[in-house]
């Protein structure tokens, strides 16, 4: 028996076969790697900007300007005009797909029953070549725009009301919305599309205005606003009760809302955020809806007063018994009123600082030793350092005239038993506890004692140098006594010393 060659596929480009090792795939043909180029600019393409029509290859652009969407905004740079159809691009009519010297016989493809098939041709879709939308599998290369022929993917097709598939700027132009500003991609234009004139025999159907009061329903079940009967499919919910959606909407402005900007008014109405303020929220100076200035909206003090609930001030009407109530004012203190600082609670009203009287909350609150609270500022006057450089500015604050305050100072650790020898701090001799120890290489030290042993500077574990003695110092007191000596290293670059 004679040996028969396997059938290998044919490049269209070449229309020579085209083996594993060397093969490209585009649009359910294969190419050869050097055939993978663009048609018109011959550049050499990747599968992240090749774009195949008609078993013909292009880069992006070139298949843009001869098959994308043509007239204003649609040119090569935004906000010009083309009208660039590819005429200059067109071939003779001629049976098959054209290639260079060869002509390919276009595939059969199997028909499938009706409704079963590929929407476009009919033909059977098989698992490696189909293409979804809508619910039903698409061939590879009839997954295009049915008005400009483009190819699509499932990034950027859009399902029209016509049961087709169109790219984003076919379906803008088809059935997106038509004025000024809704030029398709160009910017502010005014769009009427010429085009309008061919669709009007296949336009999508428009929905009819409908009655929602022509079904009504009995009393206190139906949609608040026009009485009917809510079915499931237009329901909107709002307060627990039913709404059509078209009836969903302002009050006052007739602004469609959703479960976002609704608000239920108190006269069982609802309103979007901006009415209900103006209708229910509170008025005066600087309620005017983010504006400083004053907004009553036409309502007296008497009508504003009687909508809003009554409120008592007065903190002191329930008194608590010793020890248990508000720490200012000594009345009972609610849970939903109540502020916690220092482990006792406090009125919202009496939460404020004891000598500026500035509104406090976690954040602010400062409890002081006299068993009051003040913000941070107040606190630092009546209870921080004194001294230079402790002011609000580097000055001297002496507070010769003023009233002595407390001063809270440590206790001093050189009182009390000595530790045994090698194991309390080693610059005092006291014994050190968990509170207040610092660590060095040489022992455990008080957080006081913790300072360079020549000039006294506070020290911490990244400045913290241990001598050859025993004595910890800082860098450069540790330099001066331990470190290298002679020229150039001293404290400035290059001198000389010897101390």
């Amino acid at each position: 028996m004679p040996f028969k060659p396997a059938d290998n596929p044919k490049c269209p480009k070449c229309g020579k076969s085209v083996y594993a090792a060397e093969e490209r795939v585009a649009g359910g043909y294969k190419f050869h790697k050097t055939c993978f180029k663009c048609g018109m600019c011959n550049k050499s393409l990747d599968s992240t900007n090749c774009a195949e029509h008609e078993s013909e290859l292009y880069c992006k652009n070139c298949h843009g300007r001869k098959y994308g969407p043509k007239g204003y905004g649609f040119g090569g740079g935004a906000g010009c005009l083309s009208m660039d159809a590819g005429d200059q691009f067109k071939e003779p009519a001629a049976e098959g797909v054209r290639t260079n010297g060869a002509c390919l016989e276009p595939r059969v493809i199997a028909k499938a029953p009706p409704g079963e098939g590929c929407p476009r041709c009919g033909g059977y879709v098989y698992a490696a070549e189909q293409m979804l939308a809508r619910g039903k599998g698409y061939h590879r290369r009839c997954f295009k725009c049915i008005s400009c022929n483009r190819t699509l993917d499932s990034t950027m097709h859009c399902d029209g009301p016509d049961r087709e598939i169109y790219c984003r700027g076919c379906y803008a132009q088809r059935f997106g919305p038509r004025g000024i500003g809704h030029g398709g991609m160009s910017t502010l234009g005014l769009m009427c599309d010429l085009k309008d004139l061919e669709w009007q025999s296949d336009q999508a159907p428009k929905t009819t205005l409908i009655d929602t009061t022509s079904i009504m329903a009995p009393p206190g079940k139906g949609c608040p606003r026009c009485g009917g009967v809510v079915f499931a499919a237009e329901q909107v919910l709002a307060k627990g009760r039913e709404w059509h959606r078209k009836c969903f909407k302002c009050r006052d402005c007739t602004k469609t809302l959703d479960s976002i900007i609704a608000c239920d008014g108190p006269d069982g109405e609802v309103y979007c955020k901006t009415c209900y303020g103006k209708k229910w929220g509170p008025h005066g100076y600087g309620f005017a809806c983010g504006y400083g200035f004053l907004q009553t909206d036409g309502l007296s003090e008497e009508e504003i007063s009687k909508s809003r609930p009554f409120y008592n001030p007065d903190t002191t009407s329930i008194m608590a018994s010793k020890g248990q109530g508000c720490p200012r004012c000594g009345g009972m203190v609610f849970a939903a009123e109540q502020q916690l600082a220092k482990g006792t609670m406090w009125h919202k009203k009496c939460f404020n600082c004891a000598e500026c009287h500035r509104p406090l909350d976690s954040m602010l609150a400062c409890d002081g030793p006299d068993k009051e609270i003040h913000c941070r500022s107040c606190y630092a006057k009546l209870f921080g350092p004194k001294g230079f450089g402790y002011g609000h500015t580097p000055t001297l604050v002496s507070n010769a005239d003023a009233e002595p305050t407390p001063s809270y100072t440590e206790q001093l650790p050189f009182t009390g038993q000595k530790a045994a020898k090698g194991q309390g701090c080693p610059r005092c001799g006291f014994p050190v506890y968990a509170a207040e120890q610092m660590h060095s290489k040489n022992g455990t030290w008080h957080r006081r004692c913790f300072s360079c042993a020549d000039c006294h500077r506070s020290l911490d574990s990244t400045n913290l140098n241990d001598g050859p003695n025993g004595e910890i110092y800082c860098r450069g007191c540790y330099g001066r006594n331990y470190g290298p000596k002679g020229v150039g290293f001293g404290m400035g670059a290059g001198t000389l010393t010897m101390a």
